[in-house]
């Protein structure tokens, strides 16, 4: 399982993924599930990845092959005229992996993965998607600002409440981390390292990639902060009369 979250703000995007994969509890792993690409001045993209590990390692190595020549190997995430365009190339390459995969083995759902995209070209607004195992994928929008894939109950109730499209990327990097220390206490199939990836709108340039450790003194002066918060909440509110 995993745990991956985009925001859209009103100064740009902003990504955030844990690491750990698992097959059972005696087989726990960790890998890189954010991904990124620039052209500096010209785009930026950010691709988050849950879901069956081979069929995802398989969509980047493609996509990466392909920007190794984009004039040869076209279409290219490199070469895309827009973000709508590349999203239904990282759409058709992944239905394209699921697709072989079956052909192979019969269960139907074994190869599944589902992504969120995000970046801007030059000459247009920064844009978040979500992208389907089908290949097909929908766009953030006001009323749907923020996309999360994987294990995204448990931290999804603090991104309701307390998202606002006007606040800094500081406070939107806060939010996450309540967001993902929720999730991580809740289920042990998300865990630390979590990689951060900001995207300031019309840079065109990947902007602060930080990965958190247990030991972060951030992470883990907010995570006890908000365990502080609840229980001092909790303790506020009237008992109930039985």
């Amino acid at each position: 399982m995993t745990y991956c979250v985009g925001l859209q703000l009103d100064r740009g995007l902003v990504f955030m993924s844990d690491t750990r994969t698992n097959a059972g509890v005696d087989n726990v792993s960790t890998y890189r599930k954010m991904h990124t690409w620039e052209v500096p001045g010209e785009r930026a993209m950010v691709l988050m990845t849950a879901g069956n590990l081979a069929t995802t390692q398989a969509v980047v190595s493609l996509l990466d092959e392909r920007n190794l020549a984009p004039s040869e190997r076209s279409p290219s995430l490199l070469t895309a005229p827009s973000m709508f365009q590349a999203a239904r190339l990282i759409g058709e390459t992944l239905r394209g992996v699921i697709a072989d995969a079956r052909d192979v083995k019969s269960k139907a759902n074994t190869f599944n993965a589902t992504m969120v995209f995000g970046g801007q070209v030059a000459g247009s607004p920064p844009r978040l998607y979500m992208i389907y195992p089908e290949g097909n994928f929908i766009e953030a929008q006001p009323d749907t600002p923020f996309f999360q894939i994987g294990e995204t109950k448990y931290g999804r109730p603090i991104l309701v409440r307390a998202y606002d499209p006007a606040m800094t990327f500081e406070v939107a990097a806060k939010l996450l981390m309540v967001s993902f220390d929720s999730t991580i206490r809740a289920n042990l199939s998300v865990s630390t390292p979590l990689d951060l990836q900001l995207l300031e709108t019309d840079t065109c340039r990947l902007g602060l990639d930080r990965r958190i450790q247990d030991s972060d003194a951030d992470f883990a002066a907010i995570s006890d902060g908000w365990s502080d918060a609840l229980r001092t909440a909790f303790h506020s509110l009237p008992d109930v009369t039985l």
